[in-house]
């Protein structure tokens, strides 16, 4: 189990008992102290005796923190858990199951409201590369009961096995936060994986819906390096104009919002990095098994998320799916892909 701290002493006060009460002899807990000021390595031995503390150089991030979580885990099973996010009775039983399967990463429920409401049960991201968590604030009574294909994983809960991690690099650390969990999921995706949400796993997140200038910056910044770095080349091509339609509509939004000047940091960060961000492309498409068509499958044309009020866009919406189905159609027509690569090597172990 790996922990990412930053100034969280609090929020782990909070989430370790039911975590702890939960942990064998076999699992280990390591949390990561990504630049904390709260007194983390005085205070954590006093409540959590068991966890192996892994000072960070700094405040590196949510992505680098957890690379460096995972290169110091022994385990052969890894699960990224978000400092703020209480599990569940069962978790560790139930996000340990599908180990061994066909599965190649997966995902806990991420409730929210004191488990009354969902956070998210599965990344949903739009082909301009938008990304949002799925079913966000609907009762938890909606949520699938079973196991449930995702577009994305969500970086609050997810478990995914050490050798696919070391694999693939892990996290792309100069994202530092946020769409990691993105980039992820498509790379795996890229190598024909399986991604799903395991409802019997749940935890329970303190989330709060804020977007501060920072965030908008990282959130652009990312989504648009995931674009280049995973997206296959003809469904690069085909989409060019919704994504440069798209990026009209966000500078639109920046202007109108206030928050113009953290866009425009994020454009020319992202055109600085392209250099590095085509080289890393060349690598991990390289590596891809699966054709354009079948990675697009994970992608959706419709605007579900409740932060960008689909039913006043009815004619975008409709817009934007006749103009998905026609890229999906031509996609098709470039045929199958590559095939798929050697399945991986699943062996039972303890959490880690």
């Amino acid at each position: 189990m790996v922990v990412v701290a930053h100034d969280s002493l609090s929020d782990l006060r909070v989430a370790f008992p039911a975590l702890i009460d939960q942990l064998g002899a076999e699992d280990e807990l390591l949390v990561v102290d990504s630049g904390s000021m709260d007194e983390i390595s005085v205070q954590l031995p006093g409540f959590a005796p068991a966890a192996r503390l892994i000072k960070a150089p700094g405040n590196v991030g949510f992505a680098a923190g957890a690379n460096l979580g995972v290169a110091a885990a022994r385990g052969e099973l890894i699960v990224l858990l978000n400092p703020d996010a209480v599990v569940c009775e069962g978790f560790l039983d139930a996000i340990r199951a599908p180990w061994g399967g066909s599965l190649d990463a997966w995902m806990a429920l991420v409730t929210m409201d004191s488990g009354t409401s969902i956070n998210t049960s599965g990344g949903v991201l739009h082909f301009t590369g938008l990304a949002w968590a799925g079913q966000l604030g609907l009762p938890l009574s909606e949520a699938p009961s079973r196991p449930a294909a995702v577009g994305f994983l969500s970086g609050a809960c997810l478990a995914i096995p050490a050798a696919t991690w070391k694999r693939l690099g892990g996290f792309p650390e100069r994202y530092f936060m946020y769409c990691e969990d993105v980039d992820l999921s498509l790379r795996i995706r890229l190598g024909g994986g399986q991604l799903a949400l395991i409802p019997d796993a749940r935890v329970v997140h303190a989330y709060e819906f804020h977007k501060g200038a920072v965030k908008w910056r990282l959130l652009e910044r990312n989504r648009w390096a995931t674009i280049i770095r995973c997206y296959p080349a003809p469904l690069l091509a085909l989409v060019a104009p919704a994504l440069l339609g798209a990026e009209l509509a966000v500078w639109a939004v920046a202007l109108r919002d206030g928050w113009a000047v953290a866009k425009a940091r994020a454009s020319a960060e992202l055109l600085v990095a392209l250099p590095r961000l085509l080289r890393e492309r060349r690598e991990i498409q390289r590596r891809r098994v699966i054709g354009a068509y079948e990675f697009s499958a994970a992608l959706t044309a419709q605007l579900s998320s409740p932060h960008l009020q689909p039913a006043r866009l009815p004619l975008l919406g409709a817009g934007l799916d006749a103009y998905w189905r026609a890229v999906r159609a031509l996609l098709r027509l470039c045929g199958p892909g590559r095939g798929r690569g050697a399945p991986a090597d699943h062996r039972r172990a303890g959490v880690r």
